[in-house]
């Protein structure tokens, strides 16, 4: 294995598909906000069950101008998590505002959404981002609860759950915004940086249309302010357009190989997620992350078999160094211990069975 991901072979079998759609592009002289944009705009709209799908840059991107768009700016506080590799918190504070930290569960290490409603109750937030992280989805149905009675705008952090769902319905769906990013690595990668927003707010969405573009209400006429050039090209849609039929059957393959990583893994100095919670549609297996106290021993132990490994993440938002301490004094203990422990595990949808019986013995040995 070449890491934990192996986008060589994730993209192979669909190589030739792939070429002839960068071929129609070159040939199409429309290279940005084109018909392939339209055309995946709308499946992936589709796909998640709801009515808009406004394609940006990247998934940072996606985050900050759907805060824009919900009119978060300087003087407002979003609640989000401090375990998830600073992305909210760059949107946040990209915007002007200030992220009110909440814990997380120490078994989901999700939102903890009783910590949620205790910020809620104490303190002014204008909105939340629940992220659904490492390929599970948050308690998004209790925080859509918590953010409707208390005024307070929701947005969903999809980016490491492209296919999710619960109840019937897909990451996404349950809140004013949801944010994807489609980075090679993601369940739903392009060839290169991209995004989205999904909503079905048409005011959201015509508004997040106008700011990816400078903000223009027509061509060189900026209506909206914080409008920036955000966009999806011609390219990157084209080939997800070829891939997004693909995702269920790849996130199918990440359950099977989490479900056999959650019943084969027993060392007890390792701890899996249980196999309840990789087993069910709500899951879609971005990530294979279990937690080891002595984590750098274990990293040894894999390094010296030969077996990838990553951590996401090591270093919780409000301690990163870039903060100056701002946040230092926010009392996160299950996430400071998570961030201690979790390291991540090879999943992608091509790795083979006897791969995946290498990296169970290795960790079974250690």
């Amino acid at each position: 294995m070449k890491g934990i991901n192996d986008l060589a072979r994730h993209i192979e079998p669909m190589k030739r598909e792939l070429q002839a759609a960068v071929t129609e592009v070159l040939g199409s002289g429309w290279y940005i906000l084109g018909p392939k944009v339209g055309e995946f705009e709308t499946a992936f709209a589709r796909y998640c069950g709801v009515a808009h799908c406004v394609s940006v840059a990247n998934g940072t991107d996606a985050l900050e101008l759907a805060l824009r768009a919900l009119g978060i700016g300087p003087g407002a506080f979003v609640a989000t998590v401090a375990n998830a590799g600073m992305y909210s918190t760059t949107a946040i504070r990209a915007v002007g505002a200030t992220p009110a930290f909440v814990d997380i569960d120490a078994e989901s290490l999700l939102m903890d959404a009783d910590a949620l409603d205790r910020l809620l109750a104490s303190q002014r937030v204008d909105a939340v981002i629940a992220t659904h992280l490492y390929g599970a989805m948050a308690d998004v149905r209790r925080v859509a609860r918590s953010c409707s009675g208390a005024g307070v705008a929701l947005i969903e952090d999809c980016a490491q759950a492209h296919g999710a769902e619960m109840a019937g319905t897909r990451a996404g769906a349950f809140s004013d915004a949801g944010c994807y990013s489609f980075y090679p690595t993601k369940n739903l990668g392009a060839l290169g940086d991209g995004g989205a927003v999904v909503t079905s707010r048409d005011d959201l969405a015509e508004r997040l249309r106008r700011l990816r573009q400078y903000g223009w209400t027509s061509k060189y006429a900026s209506a909206d302010s914080g409008g920036r050039n955000s966009r999806l090209d011609e390219m990157q849609a084209a080939i997800l357009c070829v891939m997004l039929p693909h995702l269920d059957r790849w996130n199918a393959r990440r359950r099977e190989i989490a479900r056999t990583y959650s019943s084969e893994i027993r060392n007890t100095r390792v701890r899996c997620p249980g196999v309840e919670a990789v087993s069910g549609d709500g899951y879609v297996g971005h990530l294979y992350v279990v937690r080891a106290q002595d984590r750098d021993d274990l990293k040894r132990h894999l390094s010296a078999h030969a077996i990838p490994f990553d951590v996401h993440y090591p270093i919780p938002d409000h301690l990163q160094q870039s903060l100056n301490g701002a946040f230092a004094a926010a009392i996160l203990p299950a996430t400071e211990r998570a961030c201690k422990e979790v390291i991540t595990l090879p999943i992608f949808p091509e790795m083979t069975d006897e791969e995946q019986r290498q990296v169970v013995g290795c960790v079974n040995g250690w």
